[in-house]
């Protein structure tokens, strides 16, 4: 049996990694990348790819 698990936390994760993301873009462009692990693993995790 499956257990139900919201996803709240993972889209919240993700929210923030992804405003740090923005950040990294607007204003340390050559650090930007370091944020994208965090953003699409939350991203997947909200969306329940795994």
């Amino acid at each position: 049996m499956e257990a139900n698990t919201s996803t709240t936390k993972a889209w919240i994760y993700f929210t923030i990694w992804f405003v740090i993301l923005v950040f990294l873009m607007i204003f340390y462009r050559q650090f930007f990348w370091l944020a994208l692990p965090g953003v699409c693993t939350h991203f997947a995790k909200g969306l329940r790819l795994f």
